[in-house]
């Protein structure tokens, strides 16, 4: 099938080479040159595991190509995927300005039947509106109009994609919902069809979930630190009752990444403008905000004045496996130490590049030796592989003062105190 993908952002470039290593002819749409160029000379503008090897292959093999064309992909195209990004408002609204743009483009350009699909996160009646600006820009060529929200998680993207719980097609008639069922049946995933609206209040919902999942688990581990208690085995006995599940039940300094934070923002946002009130949410958000606070005072806690003293803070991406520093713990808590005065040494095996913009007055090392070197503390942020293989005899060796903070709780608190550090991790006693 012929497929169009406007928007080369993290879902587009992992939907278009997964859908053209299906066997699909998929063109990829950015208005930014410079990326497109950089794609075609297989330069691989995101850091995702499998990704850069899948669009290189699809792309000598012709089945995956770029450009900056909007009308080249909407005339060559049966299915168009909207895929560009809707950015958070001061407000929490989603910014739907691409959106609205993007789908304007479209309209002018189709040449015959299409389907045009959001997949990008929106809030509900966005397709409405789709719809409604598509038809005023062109009201001679039939078309329709689709939801499939994307559930793909960064760091195992192209395995979601390919091996998906579910997939999810809000439609409005039949011939759309037979062209979407064909495209994703090689897959031979359970498919969920319904209306749109509900399609698209499905993502939401289930990211805001999740995220209320690692709040309320951040929130016991908070009182299982005050009474002795151990988060891991309270997450491990409530994780094996089939009706919660393990998933998401993991204490640490919060989540981040460019999905969850969003999404909580808008369903918040959505929920008030629809005159409701969602102050589940609004309490996710707060014990979220509150856990990298947390973190900070364990800090301050082992050092007391932390003006002049060098911090090392091993992980800036908000998770292990990508190098996606949008709303990353590590970026907020820095930021909280550089304000007492505290210099910071860092390291992340992906993301510092991304970082150095955002951190001008950080010093980023070359490894997490380097980081500890002379450190008066070390603190763990993101749970990269790496991090938990580290020569610890070396580490104690290597900091000035022998505390580790530990934000993803990577090591045992009994080992740690055995070989003479000062461990503090999150819910779990010493």
């Amino acid at each position: 099938m012929n497929i169009a993908i406007i928007g080369t952002g993290y879902v587009g470039l992992v939907s278009g080479a997964c859908f053209a290593e299906l066997g699909n002819k998929v063109i990829c749409v950015d208005n930014n040159e410079g990326k497109i160029k950089d794609l075609t000379n297989g330069i691989i503008p995101i850091y995702e595991p499998g990704l850069e090897q899948l669009v290189k292959r699809n792309y000598r093999q012709k089945r995956l190509f770029f450009t900056t064309s909007i009308k080249e992909a909407v005339m060559k195209s049966k299915v168009i995927f909207i895929a560009v990004g809707t950015p958070s408002k001061d407000n929490g609204d989603a910014n739907l300005r691409y959106i609205e743009e993007v789908s304007r483009s479209i309209a002018c350009h189709m040449n015959n039947y299409k389907v045009v699909v959001e997949k990008s996160t929106v809030p509900v009646e966005t397709n409405t509106w789709v719809k409604y600006i598509m038809k005023l820009n062109n009201h001679k060529v039939d078309f329709d109009v689709a939801s499939n929200p994307e559930f793909l998680k960064e760091g195992s993207a192209i395995d979601d994609f390919m091996h998906p719980d579910r997939i999810v097609l809000g439609v409005e008639s039949e011939k759309a919902k037979n062209l979407l069922v064909k495209l994703y049946e090689p897959l031979k995933a359970p498919i969920v069809v319904t209306n749109i609206q509900s399609a698209e209040i499905i993502k939401h919902a289930s990211n805001s979930f999740l995220a209320a999942k690692i709040s309320f688990i951040n929130a016991v581990a908070n009182i299982c630190e005050q009474v002795g208690a151990d988060i891991e085995k309270v997450a491990e006995g409530m994780g094996m009752d089939t009706r919660i599940g393990k998933s998401f039940l993991k204490a640490g300094v919060g989540y981040g990444g460019s999905c969850f934070p969003k999404d909580v923002k808008a369903f918040i946002r959505i929920a008030e403008k629809l005159g409701g009130e969602f102050g589940l949410l609004k309490e996710v958000e707060k014990i979220n905000e509150n856990q990298r606070k947390l973190i900070f005072n364990k800090i301050e806690k082992a050092l007391w004045i932390l003006n002049a003293k060098t911090i090392g803070v091993l992980g800036i991406a908000f998770k292990p496996n990508t190098d996606d520093i949008r709303s990353a713990s590590a970026i907020d808590l820095i930021k909280m130490l550089q304000d007492e005065g505290a210099h910071v040494k860092a390291y992340d095996p992906k993301a510092m590049d991304h970082a150095r913009s955002i951190l001008p007055n950080v010093e980023f090392c070359k490894n997490p030796y380097h980081v500890a070197k002379g450190a008066d503390a070390l603190v763990i942020v993101t749970e990269w592989d790496e991090f938990k293989k580290l020569n610890l005899s070396k580490i104690k060796k290597l900091l000035k003062h022998k505390i580790i903070i530990d934000g993803r709780n990577i090591f045992d608190p009994k080992k740690m105190k055995q070989m003479g550090f000062r461990y503090s991790s999150v819910g779990r006693p010493v």
